[in-house]
C-alpha cells in the first residue's frame, strides 16, 4: 500500500497547535502546562489511544498497563500519543445488556477522534461489544485507525479438567439442576475457571469479533490470537502503537481497508471458526457504516460453502490458549486461503496473502483442514418463514443433529421473569418434543435485545437427561452458548412480529436444510391475532433509552441507530 508520506503541516493536528495566531498558542500553552515540551508534539503526529479499560471490567483488567506499552510505541516510532478514556462495556456486570450500549460507546469513539486534535488512532477493546463499537466509530471518523485486542483469558481449571468460560458454565450448571454435582463442587469451578485477566477463552463473541477484526484487516497479523496473560500481547501493544505513527504517515485509513470482499473474508472466517451468532448483527452495522451492503443471505451464502475447520468450543473441543499455540488466526487463514479474496489491504500496509505467507498450522487438530473438518457446512444458517419473514439465526453446528429437521407444540412465555419461574417448576406441561418460545426480548422488548436466547431446558427434562431442545426467540444469545436456538427471529415481537402471534400449543416447524422457520396456523387466525395486537409503549422513556427507543434498528440491520448509518461525510470542526 504505497502513499506519498505526509508532511508534518499536513497534519490534521496542525490545525490546533501549527499556526501562529491565538487560538494555536492557546492550544500550545495548555500542552505546556501539563509539563509537555514543544519537542514532545512539534510537528509529530498526534496518536489517540482509546482506552475501554475500568476497574469493573475484567476483559480489559491489564488495559492499564497495555495503554503504557501503546504509548512505548507510539513515542518509538516519533509520534504523540495522548490518552482517552471511553466508556467500558463489561459484559459480565452491564445490565440489562451492554448491545443497550453498544451504540452509546460507538458515538462516544467517532466524537472522541473527531473533536480532538489527533491524526490517528489506537482502539483498545475486546470485551464482546467494545469491538464492534470502537471499530464502528473509527469507520465513521475515518481517520487512520488500527485496533489493539484484549486477547483471550488463560485456560480454565477444575480438578484435572479444563473449563471454557460460558460453555463449562450453562453444562455444569444443568449438571447442578439435576442434582448430580455438590454446592461445593460449583464453588471449586466457581474459583477456576477465570484465572487470569482476558475476554472469555472460548470461541464466544469476544475472540469471535477480535479474530473478525483481523481477518477484515483492522489489527496486526495474528494479534487477535495472543492470550492475555503473554508477553507477546504486550510486545504486540507497543508495535501496535508503532504502526499507528507510521499509518499517519502513509495515511491508511478504515475507507481503505473495509470493502464488500474485506466483509465477504470476514463472514468466511466466522463460518470457519463457528463463531458467535452475535457477529452477524456487528459485522452488518460495521458494514453499514463503511457503506457496504452485507446482508443475511450473504451469510447464508458464504455459510453453505464453507466448514467449521476451528476445533473450539462451544462448536468443538478446544480453547482460544490452544488456537494461539496451534498457529493462531494466520493459520486458520492459510487453511482457508481458497475461500478467502487474499488481495485484500490490511492496515500493516501488506495485503491478506502476505500477511499469511509463512503461516502454519502446528496442532492439526485444533486447526483442521478442510478435508478434515469439524462440520462440514452451516456453522451458522439464516432461517426464513412465516415466523421470520425477515429472518432468524441459528448455529447447527453447536446444536444436537435430530434438532436440525423438528415440529413440535410451542410453549410460549411473553417474558423472561415468567420464562425463569415456569422452567423451575416440576409440574410444568412440557416434553423434549415442545419448542420453547421466549417473546418481547428483542431491541425494544428486552430493551437492548440481551443475551437471553439459550433458554434454560426446564428442571423436570434436566433431571430425565435432556440437554438440548429447540428454543426460539427474538433475543440474542452467549457466543458462548450452545444447543437448538433459534435467535434474532425478525421483526421482533414487540413491535408486532410474527412471534408475538405464537401461542402456547401452536405447531412450530423447523428445517434447517430448508432454511425454514414456520408457525403452522392458518391465515385467517393469524390474522385475527395481528388484528388483536396492540403496540405497548417504550420501555424507556427518558435520556438514552429514550433515544433508543425512537432511532435502533432491527437486527437484520444491524441493531444501529438510524442516524448513525453511513451518509454525508461531516466537514472537520471549526478552530475558532
Amino acid at each position: 500500500m504505497s502513499r506519498p508520506r505526509k508532511r508534518p503541516e499536513d497534519f490534521r493536528s496542525y490545525r490546533w497547535f501549527g499556526p501562529q495566531d491565538l487560538r494555536s498558542f492557546g492550544h500550545r500553552s495548555r500542552l505546556l502546562q501539563m509539563g509537555y515540551d514543544r519537542a514532545d508534539f512539534a510537528g509529530k503526529p498526534v496518536i489517540a489511544i482509546i482506552n475501554t479499560w475500568s476497574d469493573i471490567n475484567p476483559c480489559h483488567a491489564h488495559f492499564r498497563t497495555r495503554a503504557e506499552e501503546v504509548r512505548r510505541g507510539v513515542l518509538q516510532a516519533g509520534g504523540f500519543p495522548i490518552e482517552l478514556p471511553a466508556m467500558s462495556l463489561s459484559e459480565t456486570f452491564v445490565k440489562p445488556s451492554t448491545m443497550l450500549y453498544r451504540n452509546f460507546l460507538a458515538m462516544e469513539a467517532e466524537e472522541l477522534i473527531r473533536s480532538h486534535p489527533v491524526d490517528g488512532v489506537v482502539l483498545m477493546g475486546g470485551c464482546d461489544k467494545t469491538t464492534p463499537a470502537l471499530l464502528m466509530g473509527a469507520i465513521s471518523a475515518d481517520l487512520p485507525a488500527i485496533f489493539m485486542p484484549a486477547g483471550p483469558m488463560l485456560r480454565g481449571a477444575y480438578r484435572g479438567q479444563t473449563l471454557g468460560s460460558g460453555s463449562d458454565v450453562w453444562k455444569y450448571w444443568d449438571e447442578k439442576r439435576a442434582g448430580k454435582i455438590s454446592e461445593a463442587d460449583w464453588s471449586e469451578m466457581e474459583a477456576g475457571i477465570a484465572r487470569s485477566y482476558g475476554v472469555c477463552m472460548t470461541m464466544g463473541t469476544a475472540s469471535t469479533m477480535t479474530a473478525l477484526a483481523e481477518a477484515l484487516g483492522m489489527t496486526l497479523p495474528n494479534a487477535s490470537s495472543i492470550p492475555a496473560a503473554d508477553s507477546a500481547h504486550a510486545r504486540m501493544a507497543a508495535e501496535t502503537g508503532r504502526r499507528a505513527v507510521e499509518m499517519v504517515f502513509e495515511d491508511v485509513r478504515p475507507s481503505a481497508i473495509l470493502t464488500a470482499a474485506s466483509f465477504d473474508n470476514a463472514v468466511a472466517v466466522l463460518m470457519a471458526l463457528g463463531g458467535s451468532t452475535n457477529a452477524i448483527i456487528h459485522l452488518i452495522a460495521m458494514a453499514r457504516r463503511a457503506g457496504v451492503a452485507l446482508d443475511l443471505k450473504r451469510f447464508d451464502e458464504i455459510a453453505r460453502r464453507t466448514p467449521v475447520i476451528a476445533n473450539l468450543r462451544p462448536t468443538g473441543q478446544f480453547l482460544m490458549e490452544d488456537f494461539f499455540y496451534a498457529g493462531g488466526l494466520g493459520a486458520l487463514l492459510a487453511q482457508m486461503a481458497g475461500l478467502l479474496d487474499l488481495g485484500q489491504q490490511t492496515v500493516n500496509g501488506r495485503t491478506l496473502a502476505e500477511n499469511i505467507a509463512e503461516s502454519k498450522v502446528w496442532l492439526p487438530d485444533v486447526i483442521r483442514s478442510l478435508d478434515n473438518p469439524v462440520a462440514g457446512r452451516d456453522g451458522l444458517a439464516i432461517l426464513y418463514g412465516n415466523l421470520a419473514p425477515r429472518g432468524a439465526v441459528m448455529k447447527p453446528a453447536a446444536a444436537d443433529p435430530r434438532l436440525r429437521a423438528h415440529r413440535g407444540p410451542a410453549l410460549v412465555f411473553s417474558s423472561y421473569d415468567e420464562m425463569a419461574e415456569s422452567v423451575e417448576r416440576d409440574d410444568l406441561d412440557v416434553t423434549p418434543d415442545h419448542v420453547l418460545v421466549l417473546q418481547n426480548a428483542g431491541p425494544q422488548g428486552a430493551p437492548g435485545m440481551p443475551e437471553w436466547g439459550m433458554l434454560p431446558i426446564p428442571k423436570k427434562l434436566v433431571r430425565a437427561g435432556v440437554r438440548d431442545m429447540l428454543r426460539i426467540s427474538d433475543a440474542r444469545m452467549s457466543g458462548t452458548s450452545y444447543g437448538a436456538c433459534i435467535l434474532h427471529v425478525t421483526p421482533e415481537a414487540y413491535i408486532g412480529g410474527p412471534l408475538a402471534l405464537a401461542r402456547t400449543g401452536d405447531i412450530i416447524a423447523v428445517n434447517v436444510e430448508n432454511r425454514s422457520l414456520d408457525l403452522e396456523v392458518g391465515e385467517a387466525e393469524l390474522g385475527r391475532r395481528s388484528a388483536a395486537f396492540k403496540p405497548p409503549p417504550p420501555r424507556l422513556s427518558r435520556g438514552y433509552g429514550a433515544l433508543f427507543a425512537r432511532s435502533i434498528r432491527q437486527a437484520d440491520e444491524g441493531c444501529d441507530f438510524d442516524f448513525l448509518e453511513r451518509g454525508e461525510t461531516l466537514a472537520e470542526p471549526d478552530i475558532h
